[in-house]
């Protein structure tokens, strides 16, 4: 049978060659590469040998070798002894995926920055402590064995911090625990991860706020729950609606609901305790923005209302700090420390917040700075909430219904609109300023058809200049309302 020999165009190659910078190799292999992966050189066809295309090019051998051994590394030609080398095609190495379908799920957004952000967690980063934060990162890479920092650290988080964090929570939040207890990981859904594993033989169904945060009912339903929505009233979701649904298991935000920001009365609170009491079952508690009330003392976490309490109290330093910094926490009650420490051995776990961002902010937390960064901002961030309510109330009058304010980093600016959400959305985007539309937090096919025209949007005040605030609610009741 006769072979197919590969076609080599000389000046082509020579030319394709002559127009880049890279080494010689790297040339001729992403010349050939592209020619194979085009189909212009035939399956099972022969390539000339080393020494013919070298004198072909008038190049040494060594960068024609070279390339040869890189395509043959990856796949794209093979050798055969005393034969020579020869094109396989990527559809015999791997066949390639059709063109995925279009689908309608969320859209992109086309600019990044807006010069009316109302993005719903941002802060105002200028009062960030940089230079005391630069001092303890910098104090940790001095000490005598900082060495040693950059190794793994202890799986569940540096102890000197979660002992920070543990007299932090206690002090700021209420909560009841020891360091032991304190968990720590780099974002929330690594932590979710293994909650999701620790909570697996006490049912494969959990009850989740609706509407609510995505994370978690996509969280669980990836780890192969089955979500069951439950409404969130005017004071949180009902204990009644809890035991209709047969969960042992729920995710609820008790002190500032998300979006909604209805605040859970004791009442409630204590009944779900009890809930979880009779059924042995678990509460899963966010409380990401708990610190932040601005009238009023705070109020306490559900974790800290009973000392047996079957709470596991998620939270972090993302809204009080920066989400940079990349530490969050969830607190375990006692009950499942044998599981999760049975899971840590078995699952070679290692935290996944950097050792030395956690040293840095232990360091820092010692030394007072959070909570005096804690208290400042609490200041300001009442300033900037107040001035959002006065801006809504003073362009919108009554066309707008505000709702969840109080606390947190947003609340909630209702209209009615014969436009879309989503398209007052792109309306708002086109004027330079960014709001978020609430539709997503609900859970799918569970949004309420009785008031269609009725459109709620996430609106933050945290990242703004107060002077910001009120232009761009002047602009956005602008762009709206004349529509």
């Amino acid at each position: 049978m006769k072979q197919i020999q590969v076609p080599i165009h000389q000046t082509e190659m020579m030319s394709a060659l002559a127009g880049s910078s890279a080494p010689l190799y790297v040339q001729a292999y992403q010349y050939m590469k592209r020619e194979i992966i085009a189909s212009r050189w035939l399956n099972q066809a022969r390539l000339p040998s080393v020494r013919k295309l070298a004198e072909l090019l008038g190049i040494s051998t060594t960068p024609v070798e070279m390339a040869y051994q890189q395509l043959l590394a990856e796949g794209f030609i093979v050798s055969r002894p005393r034969s020579g080398y020869f094109v396989q095609t990527p559809d015999d190495i791997f066949p390639l995926p059709a063109a995925p379908p279009p689908t309608n799920g969320p859209k992109l957004k086309r600019h990044h920055h807006f010069p009316f952000d109302f993005h719903m967690s941002k802060n105002e980063y200028r009062h960030f402590p940089v230079a005391a934060w630069r001092k303890a990162y910098s104090r940790c890479l001095q000490e005598e064995c900082a060495a040693e920092m950059l190794f793994y650290g202890d799986p569940q988080g540096e102890e000197g911090l979660r002992r920070e964090i543990a007299a932090y929570a206690k002090s700021v939040r209420g909560v009841q625990c020891t360091p032991e207890q304190v968990i720590i990981g780099s974002d929330p859904y690594p932590l979710l991860d293994i909650i999701c594993r620790l909570l697996r033989p006490y049912g494969d169904r959990v009850g989740v706020e609706n509407p609510g945060y995505p994370q978690y009912p996509e969280a669980f339903r990836q780890n192969g729950f089955q979500v069951m929505p439950l409404a969130v009233h005017e004071d949180g979701i009902r204990h009644e609606d809890l035991q209709g649904s047969g969960v042992k298991l729920v995710t609820v935000s008790p002190s500032h609901q998300f979006p909604t920001g209805v605040t859970m009365p004791i009442s409630r609170r204590l009944a779900l305790l009890q809930w979880a009491h009779e059924t042995e079952g678990f509460i899963i508690e966010d409380d990401y923005d708990g610190e932040f009330r601005y009238y009023g003392r705070p109020i306490p976490c559900l974790q800290g209302l009973r000392s047996d309490g079957r709470v596991i109290y998620m939270s972090g330093f993302s809204q009080v700090l920066s989400p940079a910094i990349g530490v969050h926490y969830m607190i375990l009650p006692a009950v499942l420390l044998p599981a999760y420490h049975h899971l840590k051995f078995h699952l070679f776990l290692e935290c996944t917040a950097s050792r030395l961002q956690q040293l840095a902010l232990e360091r820092f937390m010692k030394e007072g700075y959070v909570d005096r960064h804690l208290r400042k901002m609490r200041m300001l961030l009442r300033k900037k909430h107040d001035r959002l309510i006065a801006s809504i109330q003073r362009y919108f009058g009554e066309r707008a219904v505000i709702s969840g304010n109080g606390a947190g980093f947003h609340l909630m600016l209702s209209i009615t609109h014969p436009l879309s959400a989503h398209e007052l959305e792109t309306l708002a985007e086109h004027a330079g300023i960014r709001v978020s539309a609430a539709d997503y937090t609900w859970l799918p096919d569970t949004r309420s058809c009785t008031a269609t025209d009725r459109r709620s949007f996430i609106v933050g005040f945290g990242g703004l200049l107060e002077e910001e605030i009120d232009e761009g609610m002047k602009r956005l009741a602008s762009c709206w309302l004349s529509t």
